[in-house]
């Protein structure tokens, strides 16, 4: 199975989370971005703050979906690699290089599965802040 975006390689764990800590920069600067772009009520007319929180809900979007497919593609494939490795030390339970390996790969698998997690703690957040900036400007699609 290739890598679910290209340049990343989901053998590395701490490659995987570099990958995904770049990839939430959106999320990281939504505040300010949202404070640099979306006017108080006294510049309210001076720039089109449905337009500006619209960008804002498409890139928050395309980010998630994007960081969503990159976790699920690693964790597939790490899954498929543990299931390998079990196969592997049902053929040869004594094999001590196969057991590290299996070992080294569930713990891999565990990680990789908590990244679900902080996914949705962190989209949460910046829903949050989107919609009490955005919230009288732009309405997003009810799938949201």
């Amino acid at each position: 199975m290739a890598a679910p975006s290209e340049g990343l390689s989901c053998e590395d764990f701490t490659e995987f989370q570099e990958v995904l800590r770049a990839m939430r920069t959106i999320d990281d600067r939504i505040v300010h971005e949202l404070n640099s772009s979306v006017p108080t009520t006294s510049f309210a007319g001076t720039i089109d703050a449905s337009q500006t929180c619209k960008l804002l809900y498409e890139s928050l979007r395309d980010a998630h979906n994007n960081r969503e497919k990159v976790i699920k593609g690693c964790i597939a494939q790490t899954s498929n690699s543990v299931n390998r490795l079990h196969t592997e030390r049902l053929r040869s339970p004594d094999d001590l290089v196969v057991i590290k390996q299996l070992r080294k790969e569930q713990t891999k698998l565990k990680l990789m599965q908590s990244e679900l997690n902080v996914e949705e703690v962190v989209n949460d957040r910046s829903w949050k802040v989107f919609g009490e900036r955005c919230r009288l400007h732009f309405k997003p699609p009810k799938s949201q």
